[in-house]
């Protein structure tokens, strides 16, 4: 079983509950934070010291206050936490329940198992908890699994994606071209853009691209 885990979590009762959880499983070596910032500078420190965790469980969505931050979300601290320690196995505790938000995370191979928030979440916990430890098997909550099966989001690429979110950022479709070309994103040609924003449109059935960007918030693209 795993000796030391790190809990990223900023409401209280609900990172006590995962910690009372993973005691019931025999881990008595649990950290807690509130902040993703923080949950970079443990796990730097663990690595640092010789002792890393072995398991990191996340919520993707942390509410602003007083306190600046750098890492804003669940996404980032995971992003950056892998390229530090590749090998950690980590889990998404979370309300989240966009299909292209959680698919992402699960099909990019950057999780070992994303547990949704609900009735039976902390019996779920246990089982992830268990199946990640024991092999490298995905776990999803089951009624989660649709999403894996979800047709809007099998044939969106990364270019797609960046187009939507430049029309939701209220980048107009002839300025795309050069904010392409700033960022480097490549293919970055007006006719391409074209082509690509007319296919999303029919791809998801949007009247416009205000409803084009209306229905990608809803899948948690944009």
């Amino acid at each position: 079983m795993y000796k030391k885990v790190l809990i990223a979590e900023d409401i209280d009762s609900i990172s006590i509950s995962v910690s009372q959880t993973l005691n019931q499983l025999g881990i008595t070596n649990i950290d807690t934070v509130k902040y993703c910032d923080d949950a970079v500078l443990k796990v730097k420190k663990a690595l640092a010291d010789g002792i890393p965790y072995d398991l990191f469980i996340s919520d993707l969505s942390f509410e602003s206050d007083h306190r600046a931050v750098k890492i804003k979300n669940g996404e980032e601290a995971i992003g950056t936490i892998k390229l530090l320690q590749p090998n950690l196995k980590i889990i998404v505790y979370s309300v989240e329940d966009k299909s292209f938000r959680v698919k992402s995370l699960l099909e990019s191979g950057i999780i070992n198992g994303f547990v949704h928030k609900g009735r039976n979440s902390i019996e779920q916990l246990k089982i992830a908890i268990n199946k990640t430890h024991d092999d490298d098997s995905i776990f999803l909550s089951p009624e989660m699994e649709y999403i894996l099966k979800d047709k809007n989001t099998r044939e969106i690429d990364e270019v797609d994606i960046q187009i939507i979110k430049q029309l939701a950022l209220g980048v107009s479709q002839d300025e795309i071209e050069f904010r392409f070309k700033e960022l480097g994103i490549t293919p970055n040609s007006k006719s391409t853009i074209e082509k690509r924003i007319g296919k999303l449109k029919d791809y998801f059935k949007a009247n416009n691209s205000v409803h084009l960007i209306a229905i990608a918030k809803d899948l948690g693209i944009a």
